[in-house]
Formats: structure tokens, sequence, C-alpha cells
């Protein structure tokens, strides 16, 4: 299953809005609304976000008319710029932003018609990267899973969150890959339902055993010591290793440490803002208030009520027992091994 793809002069995604009740493929023909898809969630999870961004600046550059590298430039920053306004708080989309421009910039004897196919091409590698990326953390990371393990995940870290295979589900479809016995509690995850809707689908498409749980029977289950260890993605790092993740990640890394549960956290390396060096840093994005008064829009509260939806929170490198990336495990202390493996 594809999240994403490039095909006759467009970006065709899935809408995970409709999940799991109807799979739709929508078609993006500009950037503009690429960054809506980006901004409405019709395409979300950091890696895929990112991929969708490289596109989007893929449309741009073959939509422009410049006849100078000067006028190019300025189109393609207008796009990067615009796309760059669609979230906040994953990192990948900045990156994919960033990196394409700097091909842009790298190229000022080449001419506005070629610049265009160097822009298509990298973001054509972008997507390639991630699904080599996904599969890397998904080998790495089932060497922590053992047979007849039962896993917590929360929100989607699964195909749908990135290309075609995912961060913290790609760690689980390899470890189910190879004949392990396992078991996923999914969290509903508040108040889009991205485990509800997306990751129990995911799961189910490949058989893999799994019970959707409400967020709040995590602490039981976890007291009940039918929880193994939690594994979650991550939208971005701090180079010390704190962690913005949807909403409700901290509450369960506490949970955990409180009931000796291994925290997990798989992404890739894109996804560590070098920028940054601790979590208060982040920028943490707010959504409207009507995703907390309204379920897949049927509304659930009384009119007038006010609701705080804060769509990411930080979870403090002390509570997580590594990190899993793409070119292997990082593990305590966090701070001094990330440097080593973002220096590497």
């Amino acid at each position: 299953m594809k999240t994403i793809e490039w095909k006759e002069g467009k970006v065709f995604l899935i809408d995970q809005r409709k999940l799991p009740f109807q799979l739709e493929i929508i078609s993006c023909s500009h950037y503009r609304e690429v960054g809506e898809a980006i901004k409405k969630m019709k395409i979300r999870g950091a890696p895929a976000i990112g991929v969708a961004a490289a596109y989007g600046m893929a449309l741009a550059a073959l939509a422009s008319r410049a006849k100078s590298y000067e006028e190019f430039v300025q189109d393609m920053e207008r796009a990067r710029d615009y796309l760059a306004n669609s979230r906040p708080t994953a990192v990948n989309l900045f990156w994919a932003l960033e990196r394409i421009i700097k091909i842009v910039r790298a190229k000022k004897e080449i001419s506005p018609l070629k610049l265009k196919d160097l822009v298509l091409q990298e973001a054509k590698n972008i997507e390639q990267e991630d699904r080599m990326t996904n599969r890397a953390i998904g080998r790495y990371g089932s060497t922590l899973i053992k047979d007849g393990d039962n896993i917590l995940t929360h929100c989607n870290a699964g195909a749908l969150a990135t290309v075609e295979y995912g961060t913290a589900l790609g760690v689980i479809r390899s470890a189910f890959a190879e004949g392990k016995k396992i078991h996923v509690y999914v969290d509903e995850t508040r108040p889009v339902l991205q485990g509800a809707r997306l990751t129990v689908w995911e799961l189910m498409q490949e058989e893999i055993p799994c019970t959707l749980i409400t967020d709040n029977v995590a602490g039981f289950l976890m007291g009940k010591n039918k929880i193994n260890l939690v594994l979650v993605g991550a939208d971005r790092i701090a180079l010390n290793g704190d962690v913005a993740n949807k909403i409700g990640t901290y509450s369960l890394a506490v949970v955990a440490r409180e009931n000796s549960v291994p925290f997990y956290v798989a992404a890739p390396l894109s996804t560590i803002d070098t920028s940054v060096d601790s979590g208060g840093k982040i920028p943490l994005e707010e959504r409207d208030p009507e995703e907390v008064t309204r379920i897949l829009g049927k509304r659930i509260a009384p009119w007038g009520v006010k609701a705080f939806n804060p769509a990411f929170d930080l979870t403090p490198n002390r509570y997580i027992e590594a990190i899993i990336t793409e070119k292997g495990i990082i593990k305590q202390p966090l701070k001094e091994n990330i440097g080593l493996v973002v220096s590497g």
C-alpha cells in the first residue's frame, strides 16, 4: 500500500480522513493543493508529510514559467514558504523543503528547464529513501521484540504515516514477518482517532493480532503486566533526545516508567532536528477545538463549551529507553549518543 505516489505529473495520495470506511485516492496538481492536504490532515505522519512537501515543490517547479535562474528561485521559495506554513511540528516537512531548495541553489549554472528535472528527481529520491529507511528501522527494531510480546502503540506510525511501510508499525511488521507471535494493543488516540481508524485498519490488513482500547486503558493494562513494551513514532526529536509526538505520548511514557515497561521511539534520522538542542524549543501545534467537541462530524459536547486541543506533547528523554533509526538503535544516554550518530 502506497500512501503517496507521483504519477502522470500529479501527486496521488490516500485521503486518510475517510479511512477506515472508504479508501479514496485524491490527486494534487498544484503545490497549494498539497499544502491544503497536509494542513487538513488528508495526509499526515512526519515522513509522509516530508515526501508530500517534496512533491509539492516538484509541482511548483514544473508549473514555473521562469525564464531565468533568479525567477525560478523566486517561484520555488514562494512554494517553500507556503508549504512550510501547512503544519508547524513535523520537522520532516522543513527538512524536505530545504533539501529541495539546496539543490536549486547549488545549480545556478543550469537552465530552469533542467532544474525542473533535478527537483523532481530529488523528490523521487526522498520517496525512495523513505522506503529503504523504514525497512531498516523495522529490521533494527524487531530485535527488541520477543516472541509472545504484547506491544502498546499510540496514534499511527505505520504505512499511512510514511510512503508504504511505517516506523513503529514497520518494527511490528518486521517482527511479525519473522514469525514472532506478537499482539498489539492500539489506543484510539483522541481526538482524531488515528489509532482506531488507521492503525487498526493497517494491522487487520496484514492479519497482525491486535486489540483496540480507549486511551485511558493503557495504564490499567501496564499495571496488570499485560504490556511488554511501548512503541511509538515521532514528529520531531531534539538533539538531547526529547521527543515531540502525538498528544498523549508523554502520559504513556510516564506510566510506562512507573510500571518498568520499556518505552521505545521509532523514527528516521531526518526527524532529528539538529537546530534544536532540547524539546522546549520545539513548536507544538494547537488545532481546531471542534476536533474535541465532535467525532467524525458528530457533536459530542454541549454547544458553547470551550475545548483545548494541542496536537502534540513533549516526552523528556529520560523516559525513553531507546530511539530506533535506520542507522541502528540509539540507547541511553541519548544526549551523548544522538550527537555521535548525527555527527557520524
